[in-house]
């Protein structure tokens, strides 16, 4: 067959439990929902880290962040580092991106030949951690309260006009595509920031949900004393425990985190019409992720920084009706796996050193052999490397200082019976395969020096004359210039609706 066009559509802090696919009885997702039922769903897909900036950098490489250097979200991802983007650029595909990938520093397309949008976010280096400084210092960019406090029912706002925006010129980029470039297949990336925090709907999103019907977390704070380490530290990074937070307040933002994704599904809805109005639905593999998680009160927490599945288990849909067939993958798998299943599924050639492994023998009906899936946190928050490593029903979390964490995924869901105790050969066999994948006082040295040669660069390129490295999309050059011939302009991009004549 020809090869695919690809199309990831991503989302921002959207966990699996939260949509209708994984169970999740009152979101409002149909098109998410469409591509559930018609596609093949990954039931236990992590990110290989719980952060915005680690975890894409990951999904576009292959590589863990403690391989890459994006050890958080001030990080650079050097553009030396291979991508899948210019894998499937070297082999080929027209590659573009519309929305936000948070890449730090000067090089803000990492193989992409156009990027439609800015991103969202700086691209410099203020939100560089310290390990160095006492876990009691909060820097000004950590998380507050506020949102979960004041989620808000707007007209616009930031995060609105962004998605509104990357979802218009990603309709318009398919169009483009169809019109001039049907000879080379894409690789499309848009991605959205909703749902991530701040939650500010419109009331039209806000009007789908009964408050009344809002439901509670299904575990509830657990106290401080019997709390882990670092859901702790969390608690307190954030404020949560002075928050004092009513039911009333925890419903609220739960409300206005269901209308985000709502609001979500509507832009993948607008996203997908256009591809099928541009014709080109059939070539393409549609997939669906997002970067991490959302605790969204679960024990207590908000946000993501853990590896608590709200945070850590993230959506993975792939859906091309005729090249895929539906089905649900139980085994456990990795963003990590992204890379190299799209080079699998596009005949490019295969990538050497990558963390991951193809799927594509997954979405052709086959069983995955079974494989550790593994994940790193070395941002804000700790003061030495957290890793995560899952085989089969069992996750285990170790982080030097904290005592170990082992959950039974099968048997307790809700991650709240630490075996570590119970079942001592099971942490010593998965504490010994951490040891193995990981030189952890090494690590904890590289991040350390990193912080350090950042903050200080930081500081240095706050003084003086500011060059920022934020991306500035070209001038729109699709309409008629001053000695274009009018008329060829506008056959040149005229796309005829398929099936129709006047």
């Amino acid at each position: 067959m020809p090869r695919p066009n690809i199309l990831l559509l991503m989302a921002d802090q959207l966990a699996a439990r939260w949509l209708p696919a994984y169970g999740h009885a009152a979101v409002q997702s149909p098109h998410l929902d469409r591509l559930a039922a018609e596609g093949a769903v990954f039931e236990q897909a992590y990110c290989a880290s719980p952060l915005c900036a680690p975890s894409r950098a990951a999904l576009l490489t292959g590589r863990l962040p403690s391989r890459t250097g994006v050890y958080d979200n001030a990080a650079e991802l050097r553009a030396s580092e291979p991508t899948v983007t210019h894998h499937l650029r070297a082999a080929g595909y027209a590659t573009a991106l519309s929305g936000k990938m948070h890449f730090v520093g000067p090089d803000q397309l990492h193989g992409f030949e156009q990027r439609l949008t800015t991103d969202i976010y700086p691209a410099d280096l203020d939100w560089t951690p310290d390990w160095r400084a006492p876990q009691t210092v909060r820097l000004p960019w950590y998380h507050s309260m506020d949102s979960v406090l004041d989620p808000g029912v707007c007209t616009a706002s930031m995060q609105l006009d962004y998605d509104d925006a990357v979802a218009a010129r990603a309709v318009r980029g398919l169009f483009d595509h169809a019109r001039a470039e049907r000879e080379r297949p894409f690789f499309f990336c848009v991605s959205f920031t909703n749902p991530h925090d701040p939650w500010e709907l419109r009331p039209a999103d806000w009007a789908r949900y009964d408050a009344e019907a809002i439901d509670l977390p299904a575990v509830g704070p657990i106290p401080r004393a019997e709390a882990d380490p670092h859901s702790v530290r969390l608690r307190d990074m954030s404020g949560i425990d002075a928050a004092g937070l009513t039911d009333a307040q925890v419903r609220r933002a739960r409300h206005a985190y269901y209308a985000a994704v709502s609001y979500l599904d509507d832009r993948v809805g607008q996203v997908l019409a256009g591809l099928r109005d541009a014709g080109l639905q059939e070539d393409t593999i549609v997939l669906f992720t997002s970067d991490h998680g959302e605790l969204l009160g679960e024990r207590g927490l908000w946000y993501k920084m853990a590896f608590f599945d709200a945070a850590a288990r993230v959506p993975l849909i792939a859906w091309a009706p005729g090249r895929i067939a539906p089905a649900r993958v139980a085994a456990p798998v990795s963003q990590l796996d992204l890379a190299p299943t799209l080079l699998d599924l596009c005949g490019a050639e295969p990538a050497s050193g990558l963390d991951g492994r193809s799927l594509a023998p997954a979405l052709a009906g086959a069983p995955l052999p079974a494989a550790d899936v593994v994940a790193e946190y070395l941002a804000e928050g700790v003061q030495a490397p957290a890793v995560m490593l899952v085989r089969g029903r069992h996750k285990y979390v170790h982080c030097a200082g904290d005592p170990p964490q082992l959950y039974d995924l099968e048997a307790d869901p809700q991650e709240l019976r630490n075996l570590a105790a119970a079942e001592p050969e099971r942490c010593r066999e998965l504490h010994a395969e951490v040891l193995r994948r990981w030189d952890l006082d090494a690590l904890r040295a590289a991040v350390l020096e990193s912080q350090a040669e950042r903050r200080l660069v930081a500081g240095a390129l706050r003084t003086g004359r500011v060059a920022p490295w934020s991306y500035v999309p070209p001038p729109d050059a699709g309409f008629v210039q001053g000695r274009d011939d009018l008329y060829a302009v506008q056959r040149r991009l005229r796309l005829d609706a398929r099936g129709m004549r006047p």
